[in-house]
C-alpha cells in the first residue's frame, strides 16, 4: 500500500510539474505576443536603417537599449568590435545564450512592396537581420521575466553579432573567448519556412586581392604601362578554369570591385573581392591556396604586383541532433501562422515575380522538421560558434514561401506583416527552447555528449582568419 501511495504521490507531483511548465510556457508566449506591435516598430527602424557589416551603430544601439531598459546588463564594444554587444541577466549556471544579426546587405535597396522599386538607399534587408536581431532579443527578454518570476536559478546572455554577412564577426567573438561560459546557443534564421533540422552549412574564406601596375596613355603610350586590370583577368580566368578541378561541391565566386576609372587609362590599380565554399573548411583551405597562387602568377605575367587581405572565413556547421529535438519540439507547440487575405495578394503577386518559385501558400502555417534546411549552400559565422558551444538554431517563414535569400522579394516581405509574423515565431520557439534547458539539465547534458563525441575531446579551435584585428572597413 505504500508503495502505491508513493507511486500516487510521484505521479501527482510529476504531472503538477508539467502543467505548470506548461501554464509558464502559454505565458511567455503571450508575453511576446502582447509585445508585438513594439518589436514590430522595433524591427521596421533597422529594416530602414539598413546598415551594413561593421556599421550598424544605430541598429545595434536600439537592441543595447531595449535589453537595458528590460534589465539586462549590456557590455558594448566587445571583441574590439564597436557594434558587437553581450547583454546579460542573472547569474550562475546553465548559461544559455542567443545569438542576434543586424547587418544589411550592400545595393539591394527596396520598398515593401511586391514589385521592384528601390527606396533610393544603398543597402537592404534582404536576409532578414532586422528581424533576427529583434526577435532574439524578444526571446531574451521573455525569458528574463519568466526566470525573474519564478525565481529561475542561472543566466541568459544576448550576444549582439554583427558583420555576418562575409565580416565574420562572431569569429572574433568566439577568439575574444564570449562564448566560453555558454552551456548552449540558440540561434535562428529569415526563411521561407518554418524548420528545425539537423543541417549543416558551408565553410568560407573571403578576401580581396589588390592589383598594383603602372598607368599611361592606353593609345599614345601603352607600352609604358602595366594594367592591374590585366592582372585581375588573368586571375580570374585561372580561377574559372579551376573550377573543373576541385571537388563538386565547392564554390567560388568573386566580383571585379574596382577595375580602373577610364578606358584609355592603363588602370595602376584594381581590385577583386573573392569567396571560396565547401562542406568542409579543410578543402576551403586548399583552394584558398591555389587562388592565392592564381593571384601570384597573374601579377607575374603582368608586371604587376598583388597584396591579399583577408577579409572573412568561417567553419561549416557543427549539427547537434539532442538540440534540433528539443527545438523542433517546441516549434511544432508554437506553430506556424495563416496569411490575411492582403498579405496573400502580396504573396501572389511577389510569386509572378522573375527568380521566385511557386510554393503553396498555406506552407506558413506548416512545420517542417528534419526538413533538408534549402540555406545549407550558404555559410554562416554561427559555424564557429558551433565548435565552442553546443549550438542549435531553426528558421521560420518570414518571405513568402519560394523566396530566395539575398533578393529584393525578402527584402520586401521582411519589411511588412509577413516578415514580422516569420519573427514572432521564432522569437516563442527560442524562449521555449531556452526554458526547456534551464528546467531539464539533463538536455544540456545529452547536447554536450553529443558535441564532444561530434567535435572530438582533442579539437581546439583555430581561426580561419588567423590574428588578424576585425576588417572593420570590409564594405567601403
Amino acid at each position: 500500500m505504500r508503495i502505491q501511495l508513493w507511486a500516487v504521490s510521484a505521479f501527482v507531483i510529476f504531472s503538477f510539474a508539467v502543467l505548470g511548465q506548461e501554464a509558464d510556457k502559454k505565458k511567455v508566449i503571450q508575453s511576446i505576443q502582447n509585445r508585438s506591435e513594439q518589436y514590430g516598430q522595433i524591427a521596421q527602424k533597422i529594416w530602414n536603417l539598413a546598415e551594413v557589416g561593421y556599421k550598424e551603430k544605430q541598429s545595434s544601439l536600439l537592441l543595447q537599449e531595449t535589453l537595458r531598459q528590460a534589465g539586462f546588463q549590456v557590455e558594448a564594444g566587445v571583441a574590439d568590435i564597436p557594434t558587437a554587444f553581450v547583454a546579460t541577466f542573472g547569474q550562475g549556471k546553465p548559461v544559455i545564450g542567443i545569438m542576434a544579426e543586424y547587418d544589411a546587405l550592400p545595393g539591394l535597396s527596396q520598398d515593401s512592396i511586391p514589385t521592384k522599386r528601390t527606396l533610393g538607399g544603398n543597402s537592404g534587408h534582404a536576409c532578414g537581420h532586422h528581424l533576427f536581431g529583434t526577435g532574439s532579443v524578444a526571446a531574451a527578454i521573455a525569458v528574463k521575466e519568466w526566470m525573474k518570476e519564478t525565481g529561475q536559478k542561472g543566466t541568459i546572455k544576448l550576444y549582439g553579432c554583427p558583420a555576418e554577412e562575409g565580416g565574420s564577426g562572431k569569429v572574433y567573438m568566439v577568439r575574444a573567448g564570449l562564448f566560453n561560459q555558454a552551456d548552449v546557443m540558440l540561434h535562428w534564421h529569415p526563411n521561407d519556412e518554418n524548420t528545425v533540422s539537423a543541417s549543416s552549412s558551408l565553410a568560407n574564406k573571403a578576401g580581396k586581392f589588390r592589383f598594383y601596375g603602372l598607368s599611361s596613355h592606353a593609345a599614345a603610350s601603352p607600352e609604358r604601362g602595366r594594367s592591374a586590370l590585366d592582372a585581375v583577368e588573368a586571375m580570374d580566368h585561372m580561377a574559372n578554369m579551376m573550377r573543373e578541378h576541385v571537388p563538386s561541391s565547392t564554390r567560388i565566386h568573386y566580383v571585379i570591385t574596382n577595375g580602373g576609372k577610364a578606358p584609355n587609362i592603363v588602370p595602376d590599380y584594381a581590385e577583386v573581392y573573392y569567396y571560396v565554399r565547401s562542406p568542409q573548411r579543410d578543402v576551403v583551405m586548399d583552394v584558398w591556396n591555389r587562388i592565392e597562387k592564381a593571384a601570384e602568377g597573374a601579377a607575374l605575367g603582368t608586371g604587376t604586383r598583388y597584396e591579399v587581405e583577408l577579409i572573412g572565413g568561417v567553419y561549416e556547421v557543427l549539427p547537434n541532433e539532442h538540440l534540433v529535438s528539443v527545438m523542433g519540439s517546441n516549434l511544432k507547440s508554437v506553430g506556424g501562422y495563416a496569411l490575411t487575405s492582403s498579405e496573400q495578394a502580396f504573396a501572389k503577386q511577389i510569386q509572378q515575380t522573375p527568380g521566385m518559385q511557386t510554393v503553396d501558400l498555406a506552407t506558413t502555417n506548416q512545420i517542417f522538421l528534419n526538413h533538408p534546411d534549402p540555406s545549407g549552400g550558404g555559410s554562416t559565422d554561427v559555424g564557429d560558434v558551433s565548435w565552442v558551444v553546443p549550438t542549435v538554431g531553426l528558421g521560420t517563414a518570414t518571405w513568402v514561401p519560394g523566396t530566395a535569400a539575398h533578393s529584393w522579394q525578402a527584402v520586401a516581405a521582411g519589411g511588412m506583416s509577413i516578415g514580422r509574423k516569420g519573427m514572432l515565431v521564432a522569437a516563442k520557439t527560442l524562449a521555449l527552447t531556452a526554458i526547456d534547458l534551464f528546467k531539464k539539465p539533463v538536455l544540456i547534458e545529452d547536447a554536450r555528449l553529443e558535441w564532444l563525441n561530434k567535435r572530438g575531446t582533442e579539437f581546439q579551435y583555430k581561426s580561419l582568419l588567423g590574428e588578424r584585428k576585425p576588417a572593420l572597413n570590409y564594405r567601403d
